[in-house]
């Protein structure tokens, strides 16, 4: 029997079993076994397969809440970058905040700048004095890696796996650790040359191909309207 403190609480508050969903499926298990093997319950079956659809519903709300949350931090941290970038007000010292504060920023091991030049052969004064992040390539050479040297129609943002060997020379020293890159080329406008930003990660899983690309094609277009003020 139960206990008569307990009955009396329950008759007095019935919903607290109503609100428990574990001590119902409980009750609506012992009285399937009450009735017996030969008869079936249609009541019992509708509520067990609500539950199993309220558990569906309720897995996807979490994931949704969990996407909804990194797409809010996401554009927070791409917010954040562009304030960082829009301070400097010479050259070098936007280069420095790229590789210092941008880069941690956006939680990357390394962030380059890619220019082509006619003759990158006399860029080695632009080399000494920013090379840790800048890169001068020759023409082509954005679309050529890019596109991983397929005749195919270039993306704006490129997020892919990469490997040591295939990246040669942007990351520098960096290039043995970086396992994942970001890859957005920048468009400065009729006449000049293309440009790309590059931001290299350690992490493989940093920057895959399923990932969507959305903020950082707003990053890259903001960044291509801060680069033409540099590159007129």
């Amino acid at each position: 029997m139960i206990e008569q403190d307990l009955r009396d609480r329950l008759l007095a508050e019935p919903e607290l079993l109503l609100e428990d969903r574990d001590v119902m499926a409980a009750l609506i298990a012992a009285n399937d076994r009450a009735m017996g093997e030969n008869i079936v319950d249609l009541r019992g079956i509708a509520v067990e397969r609500l539950e199993n659809r309220l558990d569906r519903l309720e897995d996807t709300h979490r994931s949704v809440i969990a996407a909804a949350y990194e797409s809010f931090a996401g554009t927070n941290q791409v917010h954040r970058a562009i304030l960082q970038m829009l301070d400097p007000l010479e050259f070098e010292d936007f280069l420095k905040i790229l590789a210092t504060e941008v880069a941690g920023t956006l939680r990357v091991d390394c962030v380059r700048l890619v220019l082509e030049a006619a003759q990158p052969e006399n860029s080695h004064v632009l080399l000494r004095k920013f090379g840790d992040v800048l890169y001068v390539a020759e023409p082509g050479f954005v679309g050529y890696y890019i596109s991983g040297g397929r005749n195919v129609p270039l993306r704006p943002v490129v997020l892919r796996h990469v490997m040591p060997a295939e990246t040669p020379g942007i990351y520098g020293d960096r290039a043995a650790w970086i396992r994942s890159e970001a890859l957005m080329r920048l468009d400065f406008g009729s006449g000049r040359l293309p440009g790309m930003l590059v931001l290299g990660a350690e992490d493989p899983h940093q920057f895959k191909r399923t990932h969507g690309t959305d903020l950082l094609a707003f990053l890259a277009g903001v960044f291509e309207r801060i680069m033409r003020r540099w590159v007129s």
